[in-house]
C-alpha cells in the first residue's frame, strides 16, 4: 500500500465516529470487564476478611464444632466486623450501613444513576467485613451495586446521560450476578427484572447480554468455571409430581411474605432505637453471634449448608429451624445496619423450605415425590422469585446452577406460582417496600414514576385566597377577581375550613343582585371537599384531580385536616409533568 493511500486511511480512522449502536456495544464490552474484575477484587477481599476474622477467630480462641465453654467466644466474631464497620460509616456516609440495593434502584431509576468511585470502595469493603465476621447477608446485592456502579462510572467517563446511563449500569448490574454464580443468562434476566424492573428494548437488551458474557468470561479466565456451589443431579418421579411443586409454590409464596415482614418489621424496629446508630450493627451482630453459639449456621452466606442440603442431608426438624432463624438473623444483620445483600439469604430460606416439604410429602407420598433434595433445589431459586417478584431470575439461576434441563418444569411451575401467592398476598417485593413507604410507585411507568416521587409541598401554592363564610356573593365576586383561581377555601371565623366554593357554584345566582347581598359563601360552600396532604406526591394529585373533574384542591395539615397550607393546580401539576418528560427527552440524546 503506498504512503499516500495509507495516510488516507488513518485520516479516516481518526475521523470515524461510531453510530449509536456501536457505541452502546462497545461500552457494554468495557463495563462487563471491568464488572468481571470488580467481582474477583470483592471476593478476593471477602476471602481475606473472612480468613483475618472468621477463620484466625476460630483459631485464636480455640472455637470447636462441639458445644463447649469455647462456643461463647464466637459471638466475638460478628461482633469484631460491626466495630470495623464504625470508622467506615464515618467515613462514607450513608454508604456503609443496611440493605443498600433498594437505595440503588432509586438512584438508578429515579435520581439519573450516578454512582461515586468512594460509594463502589464502600460497597466492597464493608459486605465483606460483615460477611467475613459471620454477619447474616448475602454478597449478590452488593456486587450488583458494585457492577452498577462500574456502569455509571463508565457512563459518566464517556458523559452519557439518561436511558443510557441506565442502561450502563442495569449491564454492569448483570455482569456483577453474572460473575458470581457463573451463570450469565441469570445476570440478564436480574438486570432485566429487577435493575430494571422490567422495562427494557432490544437495544438495552442486547447491551445487558453482551456485559454479562464478558463479566463471565473474566471471572471464569480466574477461578476456573465452577459455579458458587455444586449441585446434585435432580430426578424427578414424573409428571405426576407436578401438583405437589404447584402447592409447594403456594407454600414458598406465603413463606416469602412472612420474609419481607420480617425483615422490615426488625429494621423498623432498630430505627426507632434511640441509641448511637455505629452501635446499632454491634448490637445486631451480638444476636446473631448468640443465634450462632447454637446453630452456626447461619453465619455468612450459608452456601456450605446449602450445598449439604441440596446433598438430601439433614433431619426434618433441623432444617426447619435453621429457616426460621435465617430468617430472623438476615433481618437483625441487615436491620441493625450490617452490610450485605438478601440474595444469598433467600437461597438458604428456599433451601430448607424446600427440605422441609420434601421430607413431609416423600413420607406421605413415598412412590410420588422425589427426595428432600429435590425440592431443596426448586426452592432455591423458587423462594428467591417469590421474595424479588422475578420469577426468571429464579428459573434461570437454577437452570444454569444445575445444568439439567429436568429441574425446568418443576422451577416453572413453583417459581410462578409462589410469585403469583406473594404478590397477592403482599404487592411489594423485598426490594420495592422502600419505595411504598415513601410514596413511590416505581412500577408506575417513567414519567408517573417521576410524578410519584414529587411532593405537593415543592409544587402548591402558598399565596391563596380564603373566604369567610359570611360573606355575602357580591365580596366574594371582589376577592375572586382580586385573588385568581376558580377555587376558593370557605373559613369561619377561627380560619378553620368549612366548604370550598368555584365560581360554578355561583353562576346561577350571579344575575340577581338582590340574591348576592343576601346569599353568602358559606351557604353555596360544597362541604364535600377534596384534600390532599403536604406529603401526598403528584401522582396521587392526578387522581384526584380527576374524581370529580375539578381543576384546583386545597392542601390541608395532616394533623389539622381543616386548617388550609395551599393550593394545588391542575396546571401546575401538568407544567412539572411536561417539564419532567421534556427533561428526559433531552437527556436521552
Amino acid at each position: 500500500m503506498k504512503s499516500p493511500e495509507i495516510r488516507r486511511l488513518f485520516g479516516r480512522l481518526l475521523h470515524y465516529t461510531p453510530g449509536k449502536h456501536t457505541a452502546v456495544v462497545i461500552l457494554a464490552i468495557v463495563v462487563g470487564v471491568m464488572s468481571g474484575l470488580a467481582n474477583i477484587a470483592f471476593r478476593e477481599t471477602l476471602a481475606f476478611f473472612k480468613n483475618v476474622i472468621f477463620y484466625r477467630g476460630h483459631e485464636l480462641f480455640g472455637i470447636t464444632e462441639g458445644f463447649g465453654l469455647s462456643r461463647l467466644y464466637v459471638v466475638l466474631l460478628p461482633v469484631a466486623g460491626a466495630v470495623l464497620l464504625i470508622p467506615l460509616s464515618r467515613m462514607f456516609p450513608g454508604e456503609v450501613n443496611g440493605y443498600g440495593f433498594p437505595a440503588f434502584l432509586d438512584r438508578v431509576n429515579i435520581r439519573g444513576g450516578i454512582v461515586r468511585l468512594r460509594s463502589v470502595f464502600a460497597k466492597i469493603i464493608a459486605p465483606a467485613i460483615t460477611i467475613g465476621s459471620g454477619g447474616s447477608a448475602g454478597v449478590e446485592g452488593p456486587i450488583a451495586q458494585i457492577g452498577g456502579g462500574m456502569g455509571s462510572l463508565v457512563g459518566q467517563l464517556f458523559r452519557v446521560s439518561g436511558n443510557r446511563m441506565k442502561l450502563l449500569i442495569a449491564a454492569g448490574a448483570a455482569g456483577g450476578i453474572a460473575a458470581t454464580f457463573n451463570a450469565p443468562i441469570a445476570g440478564v434476566m436480574f438486570a432485566t427484572e429487577i435493575v430494571l424492573l422490567g422495562n427494557y428494548e432490544l437495544m438495552s437488551f442486547g447491551a445487558i447480554v453482551i456485559s454479562s458474557g464478558m463479566a463471565t468470561v473474566v471471572t471464569r479466565s480466574y477461578y476456573g468455571e465452577n459455579p458458587v456451589f455444586l449441585v446434585p443431579a435432580f430426578h424427578t418421579t414424573g409428571i405426576t409430581e407436578i401438583p405437589l411443586y404447584i402447592v409447594f409454590g403456594v407454600i414458598v409464596g406465603i413463606i416469602a411474605v412472612f420474609y419481607i415482614k420480617v425483615f422490615y418489621a426488625v429494621q423498623d424496629r432498630f430505627s426507632k432505637m434511640n441509641i448511637s446508630p455505629y452501635l446499632k450493627p454491634v448490637i445486631g451482630a451480638l444476636i446473631v453471634g448468640i443465634i450462632g453459639i447454637f446453630f452456626p449456621q447461619v453465619f455468612s452466606d450459608g452456601y456450605g449448608v446449602i450445598e449439604e442440603v441440596l446433598k438430601g442431608q439433614g433431619a426434618l426438624s433441623l432444617v426447619f429451624i435453621l429457616m426460621l432463624l435465617k430468617i430472623f438473623a438476615t433481618a437483625v444483620t441487615l436491620g441493625s445496619g450490617g452490610a450485605g445483600g438478601v440474595f444469598a439469604p433467600s437461597l438458604f430460606i428456599g433451601a430448607m423450605a424446600g427440605s422441609t416439604y420434601g421430607f413431609i410429602v416423600h413420607n406421605l407420598f413415598p412412590g410420588l415425590a422425589a427426595g428432600p433434595g429435590e425440592y431443596a433445589t426448586v426452592g432455591v431459586g423458587a423462594f428467591l422469585a417469590a421474595a424479588t417478584h422475578a420469577p426468571l431470575t429464579g428459573m434461570f439461576l437454577l437452570f444454569e446452577m444445575t445444568g439439567n434441563y429436568l429441574v425446568i418444569i418443576p422451577i416453572m411451575f413453583a417459581s410462578i406460582v409462589g410469585t403469583f401467592t406473594a404478590k397477592r398476598i403482599f404487592k411489594d417485593s423485598i426490594d420495592t417496600v422502600y419505595f411504598s413507604r415513601k410514596g413511590v410507585d416505581i412500577h408506575a411507568g417513567r414519567e408517573g414514576t417521576l410524578l410519584s416521587a414529587i411532593k405537593v409541598r415543592d409544587v402548591m401554592r402558598r399565596d391563596f385566597t380564603t373566604v369567610r363564610k359570611d360573606v355575602n356573593l357580591t365580596e366574594f365576586v371582589d376577592l375572586m377577581i382580586e385573588g385568581g383561581g376558580f377555587y376558593f377555601p370557605v373559613v369561619d371565623n377561627e380560619g378553620e375550613m368549612v366548604g370550598i366554593i368555584s365560581l360554578q357554584d355561583v353562576r346561577k345566582v350571579l344575575l340577581e343582585d338582590y340574591i348576592k347581598e343576601i346569599v353568602t359563601a358559606g351557604q353555596l360552600a360544597t362541604e364535600d371537599v377534596i384534600v390532599l396532604n403536604l406529603d401526598d406526591n403528584l401522582k396521587d394529585a392526578i387522581e384526584k384531580f380527576n374524581i370529580k373533574d375539578i381543576d384546583e384542591i386545597p392542601v390541608v395539615d395532616p394533623e389539622a385536616p381543616s386548617r388550609v397550607l395551599g393550593i394545588l393546580r391542575r396546571a401546575d401539576v401538568m407544567d412539572v409533568y411536561n417539564r419532567e418528560v421534556l427533561k428526559k427527552q433531552v437527556e436521552e440524546y
